[in-house]
């Protein structure tokens, strides 16, 4: 592997919370997100975003 890569891909670029209701349908669970329902492409609710993120993480 040369030095300029790297293991991990970088992470994608999160959207920014919403100010208030109404709230993006988790894609998993169907909780409310903190995103707007504008908000294109798959929308994650907290529990379910850290969830993934324990799965996609590195293990080094």
């Amino acid at each position: 592997m040369d030095d300029d890569e790297t293991y991990c891909a970088p992470a994608p670029e999160r959207p920014a919370p919403a100010d208030g209701p109404p709230y993006a349908e988790c894609v998993l669970c169907r909780e409310p997100t903190e995103y707007p329902e504008s908000v294109k492409g798959i929308t994650l609710c907290p529990v379910c975003e850290w969830q993934e993120a324990q799965r996609t993480a590195c293990s080094g």
